[in-house]
């Protein structure tokens, strides 16, 4: 379910004890565990690159604090719609 990312997630591999918790908690599921041991022989939680919904829940199950930081990324302008009127208006 590819879509526009909210969000972004980023792990510190030096603090991730590879519990796995925040990739079961995740609800677009877009953690996994690593294949590859860290350097303290646990398989720590990597973010996938998309489908973030920046909903944090990940931080808040995790319970290495400073392992996971969810960052919330702005969303794009809306357009908006001017009238007649208005467009005559700014053009005077």
């Amino acid at each position: 379910m590819a879509s526009q990312a909210r969000g972004k997630v980023t792990i510190d591999v030096n603090e991730c004890k590879g519990c796995g918790l925040c990739v079961e908690a995740c609800p677009p599921k877009c953690l996994e565990l690593e294949t590859e041991l860290s350097a303290y022989g646990v398989h720590p939680a990597h973010y996938l690159g998309e489908d973030c919904t920046g909903c944090g829940i990940c931080f808040y199950t995790c319970p290495e604090p400073g392992a996971i930081t969810v960052y919330k990324m702005a969303p794009p302008p809306k357009a908006t719609l001017t009238t007649t009127e208005e467009r005559n208006a700014s053009a005077h």
